[in-house]
């Protein structure tokens, strides 16, 4: 790792430039922008929030990733929120409150977290914690939703509060993503793009992308079609297995460097659509960025992760602060050790260290 490398300045640039192609993206939208402009002076707000807690050997994260439930209305195949069961059937059992969030929205706020993935379980389910996320313009809440939920009272509130977007997820065409996500789905989700983009409502998509359906992801046609519905945002997420079984799934570093390429073509060509990948090359960063150096995870109970795809944790936020948290034993071990910048074979690094992630927390409970 260089020693040169600064986190800060890392993140307060990649903000800057999000900032800068979102509002490219909605050059023909006058609200979108007149809200993006006035966001663009909350995150360099942000930024200097941020860099004080630097100068005192605090980092603090840019984002934030918040699994306001552990309910869906959907089982798809290969789901990991079901594989590790932050996601079920059952009924909903000691879960935040939109009391308690909007608490936690509050102090992310006062920390300079700029950006707050509200995730599940499906986060449609929760529209009181939704409702919570609007009293904070500072903050971008962008919403990962399997898009069956959209309502006219949805439209309604996105339509008035700009700092809520929705990304929704998609795997591909009809028969891609009605073989994962279940028949029907896909023409629910043209349905909710159309509606979106009817009422001027900036939205996006999240396509997970493996080894075997990256080239379709990234075709031309498959943008287009993304295109021609209205999506200004793409987020290419990376796979993570839900188990050793599924690991010929994943992408190797073939796909990554496909998928590299290709944004720089994509960029090129639709120049008013921002796309942006996840976890992208970590190598350009000094190293995975969870467990706080650069994002880390609240689920629906409260505990902090280092990241969704890392479900371990040593600290509750019902009973502690999000200063506190990001200073658990955990997240510390993890930031002061080698795992984080471990060299490996790219994609999720604490998946692939799970284990010793796993022996952590036991020498911790041991002591």
């Amino acid at each position: 790792m260089n020693d040169k490398f600064n986190i800060q300045e890392y993140l307060a640039e990649g903000v800057e430039y999000i900032i800068k192609d979102a509002i490219k993206a909605s050059i023909k939208n006058p609200k979108e922008i007149l809200f993006l402009h006035k966001f663009s002076k909350y995150a360099k707000k942000a930024t200097e929030i941020r860099q004080e807690y630097d100068k005192n050997g605090q980092n603090i994260p840019v984002f934030l990733i918040s699994s306001i439930t552990s309910s869906c209305n959907l089982h798809c195949t290969g789901c990991y929120s079901r594989a590790n069961n932050s996601c079920s059937d059952d009924d909903p059992s000691n879960q935040l409150s939109a009391e308690e969030w909007e608490e936690i929205f509050s102090q992310a706020k006062n920390l300079g977290i700029s950006f707050i993935v509200l995730a599940g379980g499906e986060p449609l389910l929760r529209e009181d914690v939704i409702k919570k996320a609007t009293n904070f313009p500072e903050i971008l809440f962008p919403i990962f939703t399997n898009g069956t939920m959209l309502n006219d009272d949805y439209l309604k509130l996105f339509n008035k509060n700009r700092n809520i977007i929705p990304i929704i997820s998609i795997e591909g065409d009809e028969k891609i993503t009605d073989s994962r996500r279940g028949e029907g789905v896909y023409s629910q989700l043209v349905d909710s793009m159309n509606l979106m983009r009817k009422n001027n409502i900036i939205f996006g998509a999240s396509l997970t992308f493996t080894k075997g359906n990256l080239t379709s992801l990234i075709s031309k046609e498959f943008i287009d079609t993304l295109y021609d519905l209205g999506c200004k945002v793409v987020f290419f997420i990376e796979y993570v297995p839900v188990n050793e079984e599924t690991y010929e799934k994943a992408p190797s570093d073939n796909e990554r460097e496909l998928l590299l390429d290709n944004l720089e073509r994509l960029r090129k060509e639709y120049d008013d659509m921002l796309f942006l990948s996840f976890p992208g090359d970590e190598k350009t960063s000094g190293g995975c960025l969870a467990a706080g150096r650069g994002f880390f995870h609240i689920n629906s109970h409260g505990g902090a992760e280092p990241c969704p795809a890392s479900p371990y944790s040593d600290i509750n936020v019902k009973d502690t602060s999000l200063l506190e948290a990001l200073n658990s034993k955990l997240f510390k071990n993890l930031r002061d050790g080698n795992i984080l910048i471990d060299e490996h074979e790219g994609g999720c690094v604490l998946f692939d260290h799970k284990k010793e992630v796993e022996n952590l927390l036991e020498n911790f409970k041991n002591k």
